[in-house]
């Protein structure tokens, strides 16, 4: 069985009390001397208290480097047991009022030491105050008593004492003794109880979905782990803070139907992600409802695959379209031009005829753009991969951007921001300044009216980041859902296929390509392509989608998925 108190601090304890009660001793007995006439030993007494006074000091001292406390309470209670001995004898012997201290140090003893050390207290105290008693009695040592009882009456006080002592040992022991079992099953219990709380912590900080608790009030009263992981952010900034302030939409309520919804949210680092929010009461038992548990998981990657999967069918369609009818549109259209060739060259046209020549031709000629870009779109590609620096690619780019703007006065300027001095990765340097001069053209085109181009290359983490950014008016979300597929151009002229052929060329390179934009904002195409690894070999000709167009397109759209796993925030 445990001690039921920590021994050195019951022992400092011990040592505080036993100066209080000498002090209170000490100060009654000057007072009665003072006030009445007494024969007691005045000397004598303050000695003995001065004695114990200096020895509780001594354990004091003893208990700061002695770590044998067992053996520390039995000097302890051996030493009071002297002392009250020597106390009881100078006050008066049998007409002692403090023999009632002999009790006390038998209930330290019971307290501090195993039930058979209170029996043995009790004993020694029986003899030792027996010993007093018989030798004032028979004139041994000097007395100090005022009465003088018979020898009879001396044996019965010594021996009421005894049966008082053993009284106070065994009731002493019998409560100690329960204590101490009810101090150990309170020890379990609370370690039972501390390992419950601990399973329930561990519990909410392992699960992976995020979990928020509010009161009654919506604000925010606990959040875990995940919680903190998803919404980027501490406990410290969260806590306290009202639910309904952290996502876009309206979180659903406990007593609707059903009781989840999704709701979007916004990153510091303006990315926006969906959650899938459901909501329970926290009920405690007698207690009623105190507030909320909000429950939720991301949702953005299955959201954004859904939307992929939907791409993957519009592009099989074009790809298919392209592959059966491509060049059966291109051999009626050679045809149609030649003869228009042929008409305009009679001399008897008039005005008015040559005007809707000059037309047909015009359109034959957009007609031919458009087929000639189908057909770049569709046919096998071949790519020379070699290890290049990114950033002599992008300056080649933007030089012959800055000649042309200059040239046409477009009020456009072009900023650089590169990170890195080398930017080295295995790719088709030729095909990379396509993807390159096709960011830059979509963004001259978008700023109609001047404004800045900044390109910026960084690392992040495995890969190298380009970011090409405008200032122009912006895309609306529904756009930057379908900006690489074909057919989705935005300007006049324009065939639609730039976006989707470049990523293409990214799909080859194993990069990732998405689009970041809000309306009135201006727009950043961003290109992540892997570093460059030693040892790192590349096939040196790929086919993308000829003679296996169906194929392929999907393998498009399943590399798309993962390509805009940033894009389309918004």
């Amino acid at each position: 069985m445990q001690s039921m108190f920590d021994e050195r601090l019951w022992l400092a304890w011990l040592v505080k009390v036993r100066i209080l009660i000498l002090t209170f001793l000490l100060g009654i007995e000057l007072a009665i001397s003072r006030l009445t006439p007494n024969p007691l030993p005045l000397r004598l007494f303050i000695n003995a208290i001065l004695l114990w006074y200096v020895i509780s000091i001594f354990y004091v001292l003893l208990l700061s480097f002695w770590q044998e406390y067992r053996i520390q309470s039995v000097l302890q209670v051996l030493t009071d047991l002297f002392l009250v001995s020597l106390v009881v004898y100078a006050t008066g012997g049998v007409d002692s009022s403090l023999n009632f201290l002999y009790p006390l140090v038998i209930i330290m003893a019971c307290i501090l030491l195993p039930r058979v050390w209170a029996y043995l207290t009790a004993a020694l105290a029986f003899i030792l105050y027996g010993t007093v008693l018989e030798l004032t009695y028979f004139e041994v040592i000097p007395s100090y008593s005022t009465t003088h009882p018979e020898l009879k009456a001396l044996q019965a006080i010594i021996f009421v004492n005894l049966f008082g002592y053993l009284a106070v040992s065994y009731l002493s022991a019998l409560l100690a003794n329960k204590l101490r079992q009810v101090d150990v099953k309170l020890k379990h219990t609370s370690g039972a109880l501390e390992n419950l709380q601990a399973l329930h912590e561990n519990i909410i900080e392992s699960i992976t979905g995020g979990l928020i608790t509010t009161g009654l009030d919506g604000h925010i009263t606990l959040v875990n782990t995940a919680a903190q992981k998803l919404l980027e952010r501490s406990e410290a900034d969260l806590l306290t803070q009202p639910v309904h302030q952290l996502f876009l939409d309206p979180l659903p309520h406990v007593d609707s139907e059903p009781a989840h919804a999704e709701v979007r949210w916004i990153a510091p680092n303006g990315y926006r992600k969906t959650f899938r929010v459901l909501v329970s009461a926290l009920a405690v038992p007698e207690r009623g409802t105190l507030g909320f548990v909000y429950t939720f998981d991301d949702l953005t990657q299955i959201r954004r695959l859904e939307r992929e999967v939907r791409m993957q069918d519009r592009l099989a369609a074009v790809g298919r379209l392209a592959a059966a009818i491509a060049h059966e549109i291109r051999n009626p259209l050679t045809s149609i031009a030649g003869s228009v060739s042929m008409l305009s060259g009679i001399p008897d046209l008039g005005d008015e005829h040559r005007q809707l020549l000059q037309i047909v031709t015009r359109e034959s000629e957009r007609l031919n753009t458009i087929i000639t870009d189908f057909l770049a779109y569709s046919r096998a590609r071949q790519y020379r991969f070699a290890k290049v620096d990114l950033l002599p690619l992008v300056e080649d780019t933007l030089t012959l951007l800055e000649h042309r703007l200059a040239a046409q006065n477009t009020g456009i300027r072009v900023e650089r921001k590169y990170a890195v001095k080398e930017a080295w990765a295995s790719a088709d340097g030729d095909k990379l300044k396509q993807v390159f001069w096709n960011f830059c053209e979509n963004a001259v085109r978008a700023m109609t009216a001047g404004g800045t181009l900044t390109v910026s290359l960084e690392s992040s983490g495995e890969d190298w980041q380009i970011n090409f950014a405008d200032t122009g008016p912006g895309m609306s979300q529904q756009l930057i859902e379908k900006v690489f597929e074909p057919f989705q151009s935005q300007f006049e002229g324009g065939t639609g296929l730039g976006l989707a052929i470049v990523y293409q060329i990214v799909q080859a390179h194993e990069g990732k390509v998405w689009a970041r934009s809000k309306l009135g904002q201006g727009s950043v195409f961003v290109l992540r392509l892997r570093r460059f690894a030693t040892g790192e070999t590349r096939s040196a000709t790929q086919a993308d989608t000829a003679q296996q167009t169906n194929s392929a397109l999907l393998d498009t759209a399943s590399v798309l998925a993962t390509a805009t796993a940033g894009g389309a925030h918004g």
